[in-house]
């Protein structure tokens, strides 16, 4: 995180700064032909690789402790979120530990501004997640999916002790 905020300092036309600090940030040589533009934020680094000619917009935060891999040609808009890691949602057990899954994103995929990726997902080759979106499930590829609803997966139980 100290490096993402000596990245998010950088004049926005220091481009070698910008990829010298993105190539310690992820631990290893990124493609010339990545593209991040400030603000980023992610909370580990070393657990994202990229393919090449990846564009991400302003504003993205990475949560890739589980593991983030984007393909070729990928374009992601604004504030998007992509996050490897949470917690259980049982209250008994929801300080206890971090849960974590891989996020793959394949070849070719557009993810539209302020969308969010849960952990686990898989986005199909060719497919637009659109702008707001919540993906919680893979998506196949070459489609469509949009949506914010709500839809009630399962009921909790109640806590054993109240704090």
């Amino acid at each position: 995180m100290t490096l993402t905020s000596r990245l998010n300092a950088l004049p926005f036309d220091d481009l070698d700064g910008r990829r010298a600090l993105l190539t310690e940030i992820f631990g290893k040589p990124i493609p010339d032909s990545l593209s991040i533009l400030p603000p980023f934020s992610c909370d580990y680094g070393l657990g994202a690789s990229f393919g090449e000619r990846v564009f991400i917009n302003q504003g993205c935060f990475f949560l890739d402790y589980g593991g983030i891999t984007i393909g070729d040609r990928v374009m992601i808009g604004p504030r998007v979120t992509l996050s490897t890691a949470g917690h259980p949602v049982e209250i008994d057990e929801r300080y206890d530990f971090i849960t974590h899954a891989p996020i793959v994103i394949e070849d070719d995929v557009w993810i539209g501004a302020a969308a969010t990726i849960t952990p686990g997902v898989t986005i199909g080759r060719g497919s637009v997640v659109g702008a707001g979106a919540v993906v919680a499930k893979d998506v196949p590829p070459l489609c469509v999916v949009t949506a914010t609803s709500i839809v009630e997966r399962k009921r909790l139980k109640p806590a054993s002790t109240a704090t």
